[in-house]
This record gives structure tokens, C-alpha cells and sequence, in this order.
């Protein structure tokens, strides 16, 4: 054993001697999977990261709940799975992979075309693919890694494919021309996952890929539209003054008098030979800017509703790229921002514009390319949502599926009450090619169809299915039918949502997709409740008629110092990696240089990683950033924890002698009360019995903190603290039968504590577990599959004991405190004398001992006429506590001593009170420092009121 506790020793070789042995597959110990289980089963899928990238802080927290809990099912007895698998992640990949074909070959994907552009990212994913599972494994994550998969596995490939013709054939899925989320860019649709919404106060520059120059943005730039066939003019106000050229309407709200005398008319386009009709419409604003609103349809979400309501022709003034498009003169062949400055000073030369004010408001910007999102027109497939929202919330609303916490609920009827058909086609190479065909028909009776007609199209699991289904709706021969498959793929969320059964082999009926269909819990961030959760709740209801889980638990994001969500954009995302093994600040400002952050954003964020890590971040271990996490789920807890080390010493000094444990000694049951325990050893039983309550009830409820805290309090407080300070006398005494019981209720602590502590730092437990000597026939060969502790395991609560040593502790704190104020060192040892109650007394004469060891005293006394030259300690109306302090100081040389500590305390107290006391203070001074001075001032004016207390009784001994 090393000197110190070194955490890259501990956790270097268990891993692998885990995965060795199987004790992470559900089969470990029985037959086949199928086998029943009176204890159960727990079974859950991970929420499979991307393939690009490393872990950060956030999957850390996710890996850390999920394998806490799955340890502490498996602990249990019940047949676990904790399935690992990789998300091919569509857009992300592609980005990656462009981006390094350019760099190294100076081509783009189109200069190698789609096959062999496809083969560049299995190539890449192969050589970096594994990098997330290796991360995985030094988190100690317990997956069953013979199960893993990847979202473009043939068996999961296979999945998708069933899975879009199935729902295409029943009319769920379906073709239409909508508008979509679009990054000019990467040339395709984006999710509402991928859009980050960025809120501005007002006027800003913002930096947009494809241009030299920054770009404004938080400005609303009014001009004025003449009415035909008149003076009169309607003026206008928008933060895209470009979009103007794809103008249909202008919109008034129906009862504002100002607009009612040009209902039915119409104003002229300034720019092309274009008349808009004003129309009205009850969703205008008539008390926002001047009540009349430009409408484009093809360009805005709101528009668009407004277009298809008034039967608008919609304009397309965009190209893929974002280029302008149409017969606009000047600004035809335009960059769209470029545009923008351009329409504005022609706005400017025909005397149409009024003004420019600041506006706040919210950039759509693409999470992956950090263009700024156009809405665009595109025909797409789309998944029909209504009645599957439905279901879900009826298993909601019926308790068959639980949201935990319960708050979330309201959020998911919410969005569930206000759904929109889902956009699942994007316009990339890398992902799901999307299994359906658009058929031209050689025959003069039949009219050809348009790409975005729904009634073109058809779907099928190969080509041949395809041909046959166009031929059978048609009603032509295949000669007179060509397919065309569509270049698109399929939404990475597509393939995610069903990834709880098709990873288990559907659409086959496998062992394994009935052993773990449906599966007991999700648990995942609350960002992506919908993006993920309600997509797998979707197609489990739909094409398995069962919902995929029964339980989704719901953790926080992770957030830095300053309560901002860890973001690659702002620098502040730390690699759980970094935390483990630890970091300089030097190394890890250079990792902001290989960032993609602007170079004044590098600069900003260096600040920051200076003020937070000014040493840079220390090793901290697996084991603790585990349990830190777990424990940050409500209490925010950050940092190293120190009394990792502090417990590994006490026990390291117990466990280099071997021979202080001997199983033969311990018996073969275990710890059993005998009747000669002492009053602490009854204690410590007792603390352990609440402790392993505290544990199953906090998994039980997914109340991490208190479990966290339930097993630091037992550690750190109770055993270290108090139980094996209490003991070294006992182990130096010559009481075999004292000493072998002492033995016996440490040995059970040690090895209760190890499994309570295991789920959360199955490292250092299963080291400490294997260095305990093993009881033969009863202990599992690894703590990873030991018995948790339960209460009929460990009946041995007793809140008479644990009631009678907080008194005892109040007495050590008393005396320890006034030993502090007088300056005494431990090794000074002082005399106590109880004067107290008979009642009382008969109590505290059992612990004795205890109170003699926890105080630093020679000795414990009851008297009714405690000598002179003590300091009295009230502790209540029936108990006092006097300390000798009579020849172990010189009163004088310590009141001075006392005197300088008196000013120097005043002098606290007074600056605060000066402080708190100014005018401003309540509405100037952040909460936290006002609360953090009001504690302050409470323990400065304590601690002054136990010195004047001490120099009272100094000058008594004068």
C-alpha cells in the first residue's frame, strides 16, 4: 500500500479484471437471460454519445448516476443491463470528416463523390471511434460491452429502414414543402436540438461563417411601402430588412381604425413589379410599432401561418447557400447579409426609410456550423405526431410511464399539447438513407409528378419492394416505372428513438429483445426530454405497442463557477479526463488555442479558466469526481474531497498488519449483538443500520445527496471521527473479549461501508474489499456483486444509543471548544468534572472512556464539588461541565493573549455591522455576500461571547 492515497494506483487495473470475469453481463451466475429472477431485472440503455468528440463534465454526471445505479441494482440481486452504444451523429461527423479531407487532400465530398466520401468517415471512425468507450471504461462505467452498438451497425441500420416503411406505408410518415430550419452552411435542414437561440439586448456584431466582416444584428429597421394609387404609405418595421424582397403582404389587425380605409388595397414593391395585397389578420400586434407587419411568407414561421391562412404566394428569395435568388436587379447574386446593408441604402436613395432603433432579440444560430439559421421552403419528410403525442400523455396522465421530478410532467403536456409534425429528412451523405423512392412514370395517361408530392413517392426495404408497390399503385408494369432514391438521410434523433429495442435485434423477436423489452429506466439530461425521450416514448407506443421504459429520471445540467451551462462556445467545457488525472493552467489554456473560439473569445475565456483553476485543476480521481457529481445533483458540490485520503489512512494502518482482522476470529454470521458490546460499539452499529436505511431509500427515490451523504457522514464523522478515535485505547488494553468484539463491530463497518460507498466509487472499495480478510462461503468475489446492505442484514438501530452520544458529543464539543479558546495543545491532557443530574450521570459513566478520548482528558469525573481553578461550561440547566485549568496555564500571559483576540474580534464585528448597517446595502450587495456576512457576524459574536466567558474565569484564578 502506498503512503498516500494515490488514485491513478487504485483504479489502474480493475477495470479490466471486472470485464474479465463478466460480472457486468446480465447472464453472469444463471443459465441464460431469460431465466426468471424473483429479485427482478434493471434494465436501461445509455443515452449514446456522439462519435466525434470526448466526453465532457455533463456525460461524467450522466455516466456517474447511471452507474450508480446500476451497481446498487446489481448489488440487489437483480438481473442487470446497462447497455453502451455510440450515436453516428449525422451532421457532427460529416463536419469533422470535410473539414480534415480538406485540410489533408485539399478536396471537398463532392470532389470525391458520396461513395468514397462515406468510406473516408468508416475510415476515420475506426481510426478515433473508440475513444468515447475507452473514456467510458476509466469512469468505471459497468456496461455490458459485448452488447454495444453503433447507430450504423447493419443490425441497426436494418431497424431504421423497418421502421420509416412501416410508418410510410400506414401515412405517419409523409412528404411535404414546409418551412424548415436551415444552415446556408452545411446546405441542410437542422433540428430545433441544433439551433443555439442567442438573445441579444440590442445592437450587436456577430461574427457569421462566410463573411470578412462582422454582421449587425438587435436592430429594427422601419421604411414605409406606398399604396398604390396614392399618397398614403404603410410603414413597416423588421430585424431582417433583406427578407423585404420575398414580401407578399402587409398585415393589419382587423379592428385597428388606423389601417380600415386601405382594407383591400394594396402597396407596391419598391424593387420589383410586385403588388402586396394588405390584408387582415387577428394575429398582428396593432400595439407593437406602428400595427402593421410585412409578411414573407417563405421566410418566417409566423408569416408562413399568415400565407397559408390568406392564401399568399410564397417566394423563395434564398438559394441553398444564401445567395439572392430572383429578378431584383443590384441585389440578385448577393450574399444575403451583404444584401442586407445594400436594400437599406437603396431604401435610403428612394426615400422609404424612416429609422434604425436598438431591439432585443433572439439569432437562431446552427450549433455546428454557427451560421445564422434562415427559415427556407423545402419539400422534406415529416413524421405525423399528433396521435402519438397523444398516447404519451395519456401513459403520463395513468402513471404507466413516471417523469421524476415530478415537475417536468407540466412541461411535457405542454409541449405534447402543442406539437408539430417532426422534420426527419436532412441533406446530408453520412447517416440513414432514407428508404423511399420518387417514381417517374413512362406513361402519357399518367401526369408526372413533383418531387415534393407526397403521392409520388413510395418506400420500401429494398429497391425490389419499392418497384413493387409503385407498380401496384400505379397500376403500370415495371418496365414503365424508374425509382429514384432519395439523397437525403434521416435525422439523427430518427435512429436514437428506437434505439431501446433495436439494439436488441428487432424487428426479429430475439432472447434478448424479450428479456430486456421494455427496459425499467431512462435517465438522461432534461434537455433533451423531447429531442430524445419523447421520441423513443413515440415509436415504443407505435410500432412495439409497448412504452420502452417505465421510469425517466430527469438529472440538471452541469454548470461552471458562474452558473453557465458548459458550452464549446464559451470555453468552459473541462474534460472529465482533466479532473481525474489533473491538469496545469498552461495545458489547459492550450487546449482553448485548438479550439474552433474566436480569437477574442480564446482570450475571454483564458481569463476565465484563471480565475477559476489559477493552478490548474489537481488530480482528483474517478472515484471522487464520481461521487462529487452525484452529490452536485442537488448541492452543487465541486472540488476535491480530501477525506478520500484521510480514510485511507485509518484503514491503511489497520490493514498493513493483516493480523488485526482473522476470519477465524470473526466467526461465520457475520456481527451479531452478543450483550457485551460497549455503549460506542452499539452506537456505531446503530449508525451503520441508519446509514444502509438512508442508502436504499435514497436509490429507491433517485435522492443521490442523500445517499452521498449518508455514506460521507458514516466515513468521515462517524467512523473516522469518532468510532476509531474511541478504539485505540480499547486495542491497547489487554481485554481479549473487549478487543475481538471491537474487532468484530469494525470489521462489519469496514465492510457494510465499503458496499454502501461501492456504487459510487467502485474503485477504491473493491481495493480496500479484497485487502479485507474474507469470511470462506459468504463473500462474492468482487464488492461490485456483494450483497448491498439492507435492514435484515444490519437490525441494529437504536435511537436510545445514538440520543445519549449526541449529548456525549455535545460535551467533547464544549470542552474541545474552551481548550481552543485557553490555548491548550492535545497533547496537554485536562482534568473534567461532571456536575450533573443522578440521571444524567448514570448515562454518562458509560462513556467515559469515550468522552476522555474525543476531549483530550486525563480523566472524567462526577462531583458535586469540582475543585478550584475550573472553567465552567453550562451545557444545561442540569448538566455542567467543569474544566481544571489550574497549573496547566498561567492566567496572566494568557488573558493578554485573550485581550489582543478580544480586540481583534471587536474589530471584526464592528466593520461588519458598519457594513450591513450602510443605506444601499440591501439592494447593492449581491444575496449570497449578505448571507455570507450574516453568518460571520453570528460566529464572530459567538466566538467573542465564549472569549469574555474564558477571560472571566482567567482572572477568577488571579
Amino acid at each position: 500500500m502506498p503512503d498516500a492515497y494515490s488514485p491513478q494506483f487504485v483504479e489502474a487495473a480493475w477495470y479490466s479484471w471486472w470485464e474479465k470475469q463478466g460480472f457486468f453481463k446480465p447472464e453472469y451466475g444463471r443459465k441464460s437471460v431469460l431465466e426468471a429472477n424473483p429479485k427482478g431485472k434493471f434494465v436501461m440503455v445509455i443515452p449514446p454519445p456522439n462519435v466525434t468528440g470526448s466526453l465532457h463534465l455533463g456525460h461524467a454526471l450522466t455516466n456517474a448516476i447511471q452507474d450508480a445505479l446500476t451497481r446498487w441494482h446489481r448489488m440487489k440481486g437483480r438481473t442487470v443491463l446497462w447497455n453502451p452504444g455510440c450515436d453516428h451523429a449525422g451532421i457532427a461527423t460529416q463536419v469533422v470528416v470535410e473539414k480534415k479531407v480538406w485540410r489533408e487532400e485539399n478536396k471537398t465530398r463532392h470532389d470525391m463523390g458520396r461513395e468514397k466520401f462515406i468510406e473516408k468517415i468508416w475510415e476515420w471512425r475506426r481510426e478515433k471511434g473508440d475513444t468515447i468507450y475507452l473514456q467510458l471504461r476509466k469512469l468505471g462505467s459497468s456496461f455490458d460491452w459485448t452488447r454495444a452498438r453503433f447507430t450504423m451497425d447493419p443490425q441497426l441500420c436494418r431497424a431504421v429502414t423497418e421502421a420509416f416503411v412501416r410508418l410510410h406505408d400506414e401515412g405517419v410518415i409523409y412528404r411535404s414543402n414546409r418551412l424548415v430550419n436551415w444552415s446556408c452552411t452545411l446546405k441542410s435542414a437542422i433540428s430545433d436540438i441544433e439551433v443555439d437561440k442567442i438573445e441579444l439586448s440590442g445592437r450587436t456584431l456577430l461574427s457569421v461563417p462566410g463573411y470578412t466582416e462582422k454582421v449587425e444584428f438587435g436592430v429594427l429597421v422601419s421604411f414605409a411601402y406606398t399604396v398604390e394609387g396614392g399618397e398614403d404609405e404603410v410603414v413597416v418595421a423588421t430585424t431582417r430588412v433583406e427578407t423585404m424582397l420575398g414580401d407578399t403582404a402587409v398585415a393589419v389587425h382587423p379592428e385597428d381604425t388606423r389601417y380600415k380605409h386601405l382594407h383591400g388595397k394594396f402597396v407596391v414593391h419598391p424593387f420589383c413589379d410586385r403588388k402586396l395585397p394588405i390584408v387582415c389578420d387577428d394575429f398582428v400586434d396593432r400595439e407593437f410599432g406602428t400595427g402593421a407587419v410585412k409578411i414573407t411568407p417563405a421566410h418566417d414561421p409566423n408569416d408562413y401561418d399568415i400565407g397559408r391562412r390568406h392564401n399568399l404566394p410564397f417566394i423563395t428569395i434564398f438559394s441553398d447557400d444564401g445567395y439572392i435568388i430572383g429578378d431584383y436587379g443590384m441585389f440578385s447574386g448577393m450574399k444575403r447579409f451583404h444584401a442586407r446593408n445594400a436594400i437599406t441604402e437603396a431604401l435610403k436613395e428612394r426615400g422609404l426609410y424612416r429609422e434604425t432603433v436598438n431591439n432585443p432579440m433572439v439569432v437562431p444560430i446552427c450549433s455546428r456550423s454557427k451560421d445564422v439559421v434562415e427559415p427556407l421552403i423545402k419539400p422534406q419528410w415529416y413524421v405525423r405526431c399528433d396521435e402519438m403525442a397523444e398516447s404519451a400523455k395519456e401513459a403520463v396522465r395513468n402513471g404507466e410511464l413516471k417523469i421524476i421530478p415530478e415537475h417536468h410532467t407540466k412541461i411535457w403536456f405542454h409541449w405534447m399539447d402543442n406539437i408539430r409534425d417532426w422534420c426527419v429528412s436532412r441533406q446530408l451523405w453520412w447517416g440513414h438513407r432514407i428508404p423511399a423512392y420518387f417514381v417517374a412514370v413512362d406513361d402519357a395517361s399518367i401526369p408526372a409528378g413533383s418531387e415534393s408530392d407526397n403521392e409520388y413517392w413510395v418506400s420500401g426495404r429494398n429497391r425490389e419492394e419499392a418497384l413493387d408497390k409503385a407498380c401496384k399503385k400505379f397500376g403500370v408494369p415495371s418496365s414503365k416505372i424508374t425509382l429514384k432514391q432519395d439523397e437525403d438521410v434521416l435525422d439523427t434523433w430518427f435512429s436514437s428513438g428506437l434505439f431501446p429495442f433495436s439494439i436488441f435485434g428487432w424487428p426479429d423477436e430475439t432472447d434478448d429483445l424479450r428479456a430486456f423489452y421494455p427496459g425499467t429506466l431512462l435517465e438522461t439530461g432534461h434537455d433533451i426530454l423531447f429531442f430524445w425521450v419523447a421520441r423513443m416514448v413515440f415509436f415504443g407506443q407505435k410500432l412495439l405497442k409497448q412504452l420502452p421504459f417505465r421510469e425517466v429520471y430527469l438529472h440538471p445540467i452541469v454548470r461552471d463557477a458562474h452558473g453557465r451551462k458548459m458550452s464549446k462556445s464559451l470555453g468552459n467545457v473541462i474534460d472529465p479526463m482533466d479532473v481525474i488525472t489533473g491538469i496545469t493552467l498552461e495545458k489547459l489554456q492550450q487546449q482553448l488555442l485548438g479550439s474552433n473560439l474566436d480569437p477574442k473569445e480564446i482570450e475571454k475565456a483564458k481569463e476565465g479558466q484563471k480565475q477559476d483553476y489559477p493552478n490548474g485543476i489537481p488530480e482528483c480521481g474517478t472515484d471522487a469526481l464520481r461521487f462529487a457529481l452525484c452529490a452536485y445533483v442537488s448541492q452543487g458540490i465541486r472540488g476535491r474531497y480530501p477525506h478520500l485520503q484521510r480514510w485511507f489512512r485509518h484503514i491503511g494502518s489497520f490493514g498493513e498488519d493483516r493480523s488485526c482482522f482473522r476470519s477465524s476470529e470473526l466467526g461465520s454470521s457475520g456481527c451479531k449483538v452478543v450483550g457485551n458490546e460497549t455503549a460506542m460499539d452499539l452506537w456505531m452499529l446503530s449508525r451503520i443500520s441508519a446509514a444502509v436505511d438512508q442508502c436504499n431509500k435514497g436509490f429507491e427515490n433517485y435522492d443521490f445527496p442523500m445517499v452521498t451523504t449518508a455514506c460521507y457522514n458514516l466515513w468521515l464523522y462517524e467512523l473516522c471521527d469518532v468510532y476509531l478515535e474511541c478504539l485505540k485505547p480499547v486495542f491497547q488494553s489487554k481485554d481479549t473479549t473487549t478487543v475481538l468484539t471491537a474487532k468484530t463491530v469494525l470489521y462489519t463497518c469496514l465492510h457494510v461501508g465499503l458496499r454502501l460507498l461501492s456504487p459510487f466509487m467502485p474503485f477504491i472499495t473493491e481495493e480496500l474489499f479484497q485487502r479485507l480478510p474474507h469470511i470462506p462461503g459468504q463473500d462474492a468475489p468482487s464488492i461490485c456483486i456483494a450483497q448491498y446492505p439492507d435492514l435484515n442484514e444490519c437490525p441494529w438501530r437504536n435511537t436510545e444509543v445514538e440520543s445519549q452520544v449526541e449529548f456525549v458529543q455535545k460535551i467533547v464539543h464544549i470542552v474541545r471548544s474552551a481548550r481552543s479558546d485557553y490555548n491548550l495543545p492535545n497533547k496537554t491532557k485536562t482534568e473534567v468534572y461532571m456536575v450533573c443530574s443522578d440521571e444524567i450521570a448514570v448515562v454518562l459513566r458509560k462513556y467515559c472512556s469515550a468522552m476522555c478520548t474525543l476531549a483530550y482528558c486525563s480523566k472524567v469525573e462526577f462531583s458535586m464539588s469540582p475543585p478550584q481553578g475550573c472553567a465552567i461550561l453550562t451545557l444545561s440547566d442540569k448538566c455542567e461541565v467543569h474544566l481544571l485549568l489550574k497549573g496547566l496555564i498561567d492566567p496572566a500571559k494568557e488573558l493578554v493573549k485573550l485581550q489582543k483576540k478580544q480586540d481583534q474580534l471587536e474589530q471584526q464585528v464592528s466593520k461588519l455591522k458598519q457594513a450591513m448597517a450602510a443605506p444601499d446595502y440591501c439592494t447593492k450587495v449581491p444575496e449570497e455576500v449578505r448571507l455570507s456576512n450574516t453568518d460571520k457576524l453570528t460566529q464572530t459574536e459567538g466566538e467573542l461571547l465564549r472569549l469574555l466567558s474564558a477571560m472571566t474565569s482567567l482572572r477568577s484564578m488571579q
